[in-house]
């Protein structure tokens, strides 16, 4: 129905033309199945030119006609002012007959029965013969339109994607498809670029386009640089896509088999690291015009990274996720942006930590730590400062002493009673002992303390032989302020730092 009306009084401001109506995909497919002879409607500049030519001509009274594209005139809508805007709608009925629209009849998804087989035989007769016309043809039909993309690998014409069990493709049809592609001619290969360029610019909602989606992005010629462009706005797409969208997606993507997902999750890394790091930057657009290419990448990754995930056993191993070239990046400034933003819309890597491999996160973690001492001991100087103090250097660090004899009751009661040192550089003595700790009595402690903790004697921790790991004994404790303070200690500790 009609809510508002189409100008303001005296014609001189277009207020729009606010619709309700029902929007369905439609395709140049759709579009191509009527050729006939068609009525030319007026162009939305055309309408504006001439509300202006009537302004100009002087006329005050001027009140804009809505005209209809066989040439006729129909009742003048009248001009609402604002004091009555809430008291008068318009409502579809009271316009007369040659000024309602029907509405656009649902689409109808053409109906495609080629099997494997069909199609296998059509591409081994097209490779003995040179002659690649059907082969083409079935390639030019089925990447025209998403509705066609549905058509070709629907396992039933007419079922709908409305189940996570199951997505309703036939996937063996697109990995045959998809493997005959990349050996057919160039021309083919260029036609089907070109007819997915045109899905995108017909793109809207829906699981039809939600499960097209996924058939398109395995497309095996997006792992060449020179389809960059077309992939981005691709990976763009479906992080648009509303959330239960991206609930499906999931569910279909663990049903692929380990060799496709694997080459998804390649594909997206590869196209990651190259937009970060180019080999021949003038192949890419600006990163000013293409910021948005590495997040859309990088939120399709984490959606088969949850497909991955809640798969048992899982797809692949996790660490075939890590993106090694973040190694060579500065990746502490992409830590400061999420530290300052969050996971907030402004982009970070560190919002997805399935991507950063393990020594990526040590540097962030030992970088942070560092930080943080830094900070704490600045904050310890400001605050003595302040208040006149006398300054003391030793206020710098965590300073503890312990006994060699009481070594673990000495480092728990001393951690215990300096918890608000506990971010400061460490810095150990051992009591009766001359020397001065430059990093080795740190180490020394630490190698001692840890080996007391976790010794059977100790009653904390229990060695498991066929894991060869420690887990909690099983005998019961009142107090777990020691199973803190044992965790605040053995958290830094690496077989580097103990050994």
């Amino acid at each position: 129905t009609v809510k508002g009306n189409w100008v303001e009084g005296n014609g001189s401001i277009l207020r729009g033309f606010d619709t309700k109506i029902r929007h369905r995909p439609f395709s140049s497919c759709s579009l191509a199945l009527d050729r006939g002879a068609k009525q030319h409607f007026p162009s939305f500049s055309t309408f504006i030119s001439n509300v202006s030519q009537k302004r100009d001509t002087g006329s005050q009274n001027f009140s804009p006609q809505f005209i209809h594209p066989g040439g006729r005139h129909v009742r003048e809508l009248p001009p609402i002012c604002p004091d009555v805007r809430q008291k008068q709608r318009i409502s579809i009925d009271t316009l007369p007959i040659e000024a309602k629209a029907p509405f656009p009849s649902d689409p109808v998804i053409p109906l495609r029965t080629k099997t494997i087989k069909e199609f296998q035989e059509d591409v081994e007769r097209a490779t003995a013969s040179g002659d690649w016309r059907t082969v083409q043809d079935f390639y030019l039909t089925t990447f025209d339109s998403f509705l066609e993309l549905n058509a070709a690998f629907k396992k039933e014409a007419n079922a709908a994607f409305s189940t996570i069990e199951d997505s309703g493709v036939n996937t063996k049809f697109v990995s045959t498809v998809y493997d005959a592609l990349i050996h057919t001619p160039p021309d083919i290969q260029k036609s089907v670029l070109k007819g997915i360029i045109n899905m995108k610019l017909a793109f809207s909602y829906g699981h039809d386009v939600t499960a097209a989606s996924a058939v398109s992005l395995q497309n095996p010629q997006y792992s060449s640089m020179n389809t960059y462009v077309i992939y981005a706005h691709l990976l763009r797409q479906i992080t648009a896509l509303a959330e239960a969208d991206h609930h499906f997606l999931v569910h279909w993507f663990k049903k692929l088999s380990p060799r496709r997902f694997k080459a998804l999750v390649e594909r997206l890394l590869n196209f990651i690291s190259t937009r970060l790091l180019p080999a021949r930057p003038e192949e890419l657009p600006p990163m000013a015009k293409c910021s948005w290419w590495i997040p859309s990448a990088t939120k399709v990754l984490a959606l088969l990274n949850a497909a991955n995930s809640i798969s048992t056993p899982p797809i692949i191993p996790f660490t075939d996720f890590y993106n090694l070239t973040l190694d060579h990046i500065d990746i502490m400034e992409d830590y400061q942006t999420w530290q300052t933003h969050g996971n907030s819309n402004r982009f970070s890597f560190c919002q997805y930590p399935f991507i950063l491999s393990t020594v990526t996160k040590k540097a962030i973690i030992q970088r942070d730590s560092e930080q943080q001492m830094i900070s704490m001991a600045r904050q310890s100087l400001v605050d003595k400062v302040s208040r006149r103090q006398r300054v003391d250097m030793s206020l710098l660090f965590l300073n503890i002493k312990v006994r060699r004899q009481q070594l673990l009751s000495d480092s728990l009661d001393e951690l215990s009673r300096k918890r608000a040192d506990l971010k400061k550089k460490l810095k150990v003595t051992f009591v009766g002992e001359a020397g001065l700790d430059m990093g080795g009595l740190t180490k020394e402690w630490f190698l001692l303390l840890v080996r007391q903790i976790f010794h059977t004697d100790f009653g904390m921790f229990t060695y498991l032989k066929d894991s060869n790991c420690h887990w909690f004994s099983s005998w019961k404790c009142d107090n777990f302020s020691e199973f803190r303070l044992v965790g605040a200690v053995s958290f830094p500790v690496t077989p580097q730092r103990a050994g």
